[in-house]
């Protein structure tokens, strides 16, 4: 990898040089405000010799390529607009407008805004839920394979793997049923940029016959956020088509700085990946091997076919604390700022950047709160997995809801949360982070999933797409939510 040149290097030559600019950006690479100096310096735009992203025929395509034969991908796409552009132009390029998907429900909100923006129709995988934790559970194969049989016209087939709390699918298993289909298979890796690089780790997607994966360098290895690639393998994918669904979905302004994080990033990986993660997987189990000492906390079976390393995902369903309580002490007491807090649990992100510190600090915050939790304490109530996708029927996983193609242009409506059980929902409803929606707009909701978002919200959970009112506006106070228009309603069903 040392012949290659890097751009970080590129980029601090040019600051050298002496080459005063006439051109963007606008702060011309001297320090302005609190804009670090250090950093303007860094930042161009595509001037001569840098290359071009949209076209790269220099710099930038001996990077991708780089990155591409690092992945075991054929061809690999820088991406400076996160994984949601890259999800955005991976299901775009793999149907025509109109056509049919099969996507998991546990999808990000982004392949949602693809269905929506490609007027796609959408059949939705229902991943188990995991027992005891309130997360879902890796994607069946088989599941897979009843769906493209109930559904022939099926053209393309998005999963997520691992999901957001670190669970993984046997991706070869799904990926060798699509293609007896002879459809191509996207997966969203985001949460998985680290795997397959190093011994001792699951294959990436693109190992196992993956035909578009996306993958967030920023989310698990140390580059700056926002930065991504997407990769491609096979025929069955129209690469002339992603290029163009690429340069709509990204910005004609690609940032340099975030173009050498990943540069840097994967030159690091290259040269040292194989100590560094050897020391992850270390020091990860064995803060997991201390933590299963806990009385209370909970923590998922250590199976690296299933659960991916990194992510320590704290039960609280049998602590007596919420995961918001969980999250709030650990925060407050310990500064110790975990990636997320659901109503059963807490997530905290380890990557090869931390060092002992981190794994010292968090196991001994959670044996120290485990200690001090009562004996015999109550289980918490279940949450808000599985409850998503309300009104399907169990054998076809179809639903009576409104195509999100129209669902999301229909008139809404607001109307109190608690009067809204069976009404069709005018936009997308979820706990944030992670972003995966509870209800898709055209949906209906559910007295179960009232519960569930009037549960979050008692417990200082964010959820989006749920309105907050104080009794301003002649409104009685409480929760209300966007429910599609009597109107609008009443000629969708004579549709």
């Amino acid at each position: 990898m040392s012949e290659l040149e890097h751009l970080f290097e590129k980029l601090t030559k040019y600051a050298d040089g002496g080459i005063y600019p006439y051109h963007m950006p606008g702060h011309k690479r001297r320090p302005f405000g609190m804009l670090p100096g250090e950093l303007s310096r860094l930042d161009i735009t595509e001037i001569d010799g840098f290359d071009d992203l949209h076209r790269p025929e220099g710099i930038l395509d001996g990077l991708q390529r780089q990155a591409a034969g690092l992945y075991g991908a054929e061809e690999s796409f820088y991406l400076v607009n996160g994984s949601t552009c890259g999800i955005l132009s991976a299901v775009s390029c793999a149907l025509p407008e109109g056509g049919h998907i099969l996507m998991a429900r546990n999808c990000h909100r982004s392949a949602y805004h693809a269905v929506y923006l490609r007027g796609l129709r959408a059949t939705y995988l229902y991943p188990p839920c995991l027992e005891g934790y309130d997360i879902y559970d890796a994607l069946e194969p088989e599941e897979v394979r009843r769906a493209l049989e109930r559904e022939p016209d099926i053209g393309a087939v998005l999963v997520v793997s691992p999901t957001y709390e670190g669970r993984i699918s046997d991706i070869r298993a799904i990926a060798d049923i699509v293609h007896e289909k002879g459809i191509p298979l996207i997966v969203d890796e985001a949460h998985g940029a680290h795997l397959g690089l190093a011994d001792g780790f699951p294959k990436n997607s693109c190992q196992l016959g993956a035909d578009l994966v996306i993958h967030s360098v920023h989310k698990t290895l140390p580059a700056l956020t926002q930065s991504a690639l997407l990769h491609v393998n096979g025929g069955r994918i129209d690469r002339g088509l992603l290029r163009r669904f690429l340069r709509i979905y990204q910005s004609s302004s690609p940032s340099y700085l975030l173009m050498a994080g990943i540069d840097n990033a994967l030159r690091y990986v290259g040269l040292q990946g194989q100590e560094a993660f050897g020391a992850f997987r270390q020091r990860f189990g064995a803060m997991l091997d201390r933590l299963r000492g806990c009385r209370h906390l909970r923590f998922p079976a250590d199976d690296r076919d299933r659960q991916d390393v990194g992510k320590l995902l704290v039960s609280t369903k049998q602590s007596g604390l919420t995961g918001k309580q969980l999250y709030d002490i650990l925060l407050g007491r310990y500064h110790l700022q975990p990636e997320m807090a659901s109503t059963g649990f807490v997530l905290a992100m380890f990557t090869v950047n931390d060092g002992e510190e981190a794994y010292r600090r968090m196991t001994e915050a959670l044996l120290a709160v485990d200690e001090a939790l009562e004996e015999g304490v109550a289980d918490m109530p279940e949450g808000a997995c599985g409850s998503a996708g309300q009104g399907r029927d169990p054998g076809t996983g179809r639903t009576d809801a409104i195509p999100l193609a129209k669902a999301w242009d229909m008139p809404t409506e607001r109307i109190a949360l608690a009067e809204s059980e069976g009404r069709h929902i005018g936009e997308f409803i979820n706990l944030y982070p992670p972003g995966v929606p509870l209800l898709v707009p055209g949906e209906r909701m559910t007295g179960e999933l009232i519960g569930k978002i009037s549960e979050a919200a008692r417990q200082g959970l964010e959820v989006q797409g749920v309105e907050m009112r104080r009794g301003a506006e002649g409104s009685r106070p409480g929760m209300y939510v966007p429910a599609i228009s009597e109107e609008a309603q009443g000629i969708w069903n004579i549709e």
